[in-house]
């Protein structure tokens, strides 16, 4: 959530940073809400020390022959005054603690405003791949050479499914050993969390309430579970509630999880095949950081990213979202475009992403600072390291030979039992 201070101490910045995202912020509403509460509330703790003060009265009075029934008339008076006050607090903290809810992250004040058409291209990398021959698009490739069973993966599932076979199933293997093999040489800690998640970590990683209709739920759990969309959403509630030492900072982690969504591709041609779907594979990143090391660790996450592509020998760009583009909890994100040479575009594979302290808040995730002894929220950081549904088809068009079959990245290949090329089938 967006701290409540800032809303006070400068509420015309919070409203031209939200309304780079497209959000009329009514920040006049907010502070009418915030005022009335405080005066409720002062008045709730003026009656109770008044209750205090009269009660600590009575044994004196008693003490004195005196009568106290006045006093308990005027405690009880105070009391009922109070439950009046105490309810109108509630409901305006409830409609208070709705708005601040429903409010996406600050955009960082470099961040474009705007939709995708403001996104900046801000580099490329590796050379773009040209072709003597007519090229194959990947779901040609995937079907001619039996990496990928589309009819049978949409017989079994549905639409929006597929089903990786034999090499292609080495394939898709290979590229999340790669990615976790990388990440183990680097420091960070391999985490294999759960794949049902309860209402609050969808909350703490501000999905919900705003998207609560953009995951599978289950039916029949209790508590409530849905499917992790992504293992950014397991792994931000790690520390939910507690308070980290500052020693313990920063923390490092990464995950492998299939991520699950609820609504795949249309039939439009940049969505064919394995471009989107409901179910894929992802290696995710995700640091825990004080928020002075923050934009550090932002630097770090998307380093590492570009680097599993280059290794992989892919072309590819790397751009920074507009305010728009954003999800929801992020306060800036960088986007890693893989480019498919049958349609000329580049498609993300990996976005990184910091949401400053914007889930920290709303999941009570702090640390307690050694030089003031006060406790602070984190911030909290993402990235894909990186997910295989895009790269796998940029890896079949862009390594394609004119005899149809597909050169296997170098990096790759120790984990495929040195398979260097991947050929078509004779047929018998």
């Amino acid at each position: 959530m967006i701290d409540i201070n800032l809303i006070r101490e400068k509420p015309e910045l919070v409203k031209n940073l939200l309304a780079k995202r497209g959000w009329d912020f009514d920040y006049e509403k907010v502070l009418s809400l915030d005022e009335e509460r405080k005066t409720l509330m002062a008045k709730v703790e003026a009656n109770n020390a008044e209750v205090n003060r009269l009660s600590s009265t009575v044994p004196q009075v008693k003490k004195e022959g005196g009568d106290t029934s006045k006093i308990f008339a005027k405690v009880k008076e105070i009391n009922e005054n109070n439950t009046e006050v105490n309810e109108k607090l509630k409901v305006v903290e409830e409609e208070l603690n709705a708005i601040l809810i429903a409010l996406p992250n600050l955009p960082d004040e470099d961040v474009p405003a705007g939709d995708a058409s403001h996104n900046e291209v801000l580099s490329f990398h590796g050379e773009k791949p040209e072709f003597n021959f007519k090229i194959k698009d990947h779901m040609e490739l995937a079907t001619s050479l039996g990496l990928v069973d589309y009819e049978r993966g949409g017989k079994i599932a549905g639409r929006g499914s597929w089903i990786y076979t034999d090499v292609g199933a080495q394939l898709e293997w290979a590229l999340i050993n790669y990615f976790i093999q990388e990440h183990l040489k680097d420091g960070y800690q391999f985490i294999l969390p759960p794949h049902t998640l309860n209402y609050d970590s969808g909350f703490t990683a501000g999905q919900f309430p705003k998207f609560e209709n953009d995951v599978f739920w289950l039916d029949g759990t209790e508590p409530k579970r849905f499917l992790l969309p992504t293992a950014e959403t397991a792994l931000v509630n790690l520390y939910r509630n507690e308070i980290l030492s500052e020693d313990d900072l920063p923390k490092k982690f990464f995950s492998y999880t299939p991520c699950y969504r609820s609504e795949a591709g249309s039939y439009r041609t940049e969505e064919r095949g394995m471009i989107r779907g409901y179910q894929f594979n992802k290696v995710e990143m995700f640091a825990i950081t004080k928020p002075e090391d923050s934009d550090k660790a932002f630097d770090e996450l998307l380093s590492k990213a570009i680097s599993l592509v280059e290794k992989l020998g892919l072309h590819f760009r790397v751009s920074k979202l507009s305010a728009v583009e954003m999800s929801h909890s992020m306060a800036r994100t960088y986007d890693i475009e893989v480019y498919l040479p049958s349609l000329g575009i580049y498609k993300e594979v990996s976005s990184v992403s910091n949401a400053r302290d914007y889930q920290a808040r709303r999941g009570m995730i702090r640390y307690k600072d050694k030089a003031t002894g006060k406790n602070k929220y984190v911030h909290t950081l993402n990235g894909s390291g990186l997910a295989t549904s895009r790269l796998f088809p940029a890896i079949l068009e862009q390594f394609q030979q004119e005899d149809g079959s597909v050169v296997v990245p170098e990096v790759l290949r120790p984990f495929m039992g040195g398979i260097t090329k991947i050929s078509p089938k004779k047929q018998h």
